[in-house]
């Protein structure tokens, strides 16, 4: 029930049609009395620093998280910044600090990660290669530098991105290996896909899965399904695969805490959700 005491979380991004967040969230929060509620907010990028500071005026929200294409472009428009959003170079929650200051924090990373360790991958020492350099891939590979993986190779279309990437990684990971300028998967411990392609039916898959070995772990971050035309063919392949929403309900429990609700666990969040595709 919403009603004059709810609170909002502002779901901003564009499109919006692929958002699972509010039927994670909401659910979760109805199970467990809070009166919150997780609302879609479609902005085109040309509106959204105005947009930003105004969702901010209203005196009932509570934070507001930021998904694509907004991720980058927020880490300039705030007061404050945690180390993760520096080394990431973007962010995904905001809220809204006593004295007016909005903070950003960064929480893709921790979720990816998390996850795959769940699954029983070994991080310490690995060899990964991160396709895409946005948002989404600066944060997962500046989790997984965290996580002590060994070698890192980055990849995108926009070459200074990847690059841009490689060089705040090495700066806080002087002790890692990090390369850029090729997505081929072979040999690698984990192969990540950060980029958008498999959005969209008929999108190419994001580097060539006849290179990958069977051993590798191979996770995802599109969400507009559970299993990806590039998840099917690493399955294929032998591959132990993450889908998308695993990293979305292995940071919730982050967020909450962030938004200063009462967590919960991302096994718990997963039997209430109610995702559809």
């Amino acid at each position: 029930m919403i009603n004059g005491h709810t609170e909002l979380i502002a779901h901003i991004g564009y499109p919006t049609h692929t958002f699972k967040s509010p039927m994670i969230y909401n659910p979760y929060f109805e199970h467990a009395g809070v009166n919150a509620v997780v609302v879609p907010m479609g902005c085109r990028p040309a509106d959204y620093p105005v947009f930003l500071k105004s969702v901010f005026t209203l005196t009932n929200i509570r934070g507001a998280l930021i998904t694509m294409p907004h991720k980058v472009v927020t880490v300039g428009l705030l007061d404050e910044v945690t180390p993760n959003v520096t080394v990431a170079g973007a962010c995904n929650a905001v809220r809204r600090l006593e004295d007016g200051r909005l903070l950003g924090d960064m929480f893709d990373g921790a979720g990816f990660v998390r996850g795959v360790m769940r699954k029983g991958l070994a991080l310490d020492g690995a060899r990964v290669l991160v396709v895409g350099s946005g948002g989404v891939g600066c944060a997962i590979a500046a989790s997984l530098a965290g996580a002590g993986i060994g070698a890192i190779t980055l990849f995108d279309v926009n070459t200074a991105s990847a690059e841009a990437l490689g060089q705040r990684l090495q700066a806080a990971y002087p002790a890692i290996e990090v390369t850029t300028g090729h997505n081929d998967p072979a040999g690698f411990d984990l192969v990540v896909n950060a980029t958008p392609l498999g959005m969209k039916d008929g999108d190419p898959l994001p580097l060539d899965v006849s290179r990958l070995d069977a051993r590798t772990f191979v996770g995802e971050v599109v969400m507009k399904t559970e299993m990806t035309a590039f998840l099917a063919a690493a399955q294929a392949r032998g591959c132990r695969v993450q889908v998308g929403t695993d990293m979305l309900f292995e940071q919730i429990p982050a967020y909450l805490e962030f938004f200063g609700l009462p967590t919960a666990s991302a096994d718990l969040l997963r039997s209430l959700a109610r995702l559809s595709y």
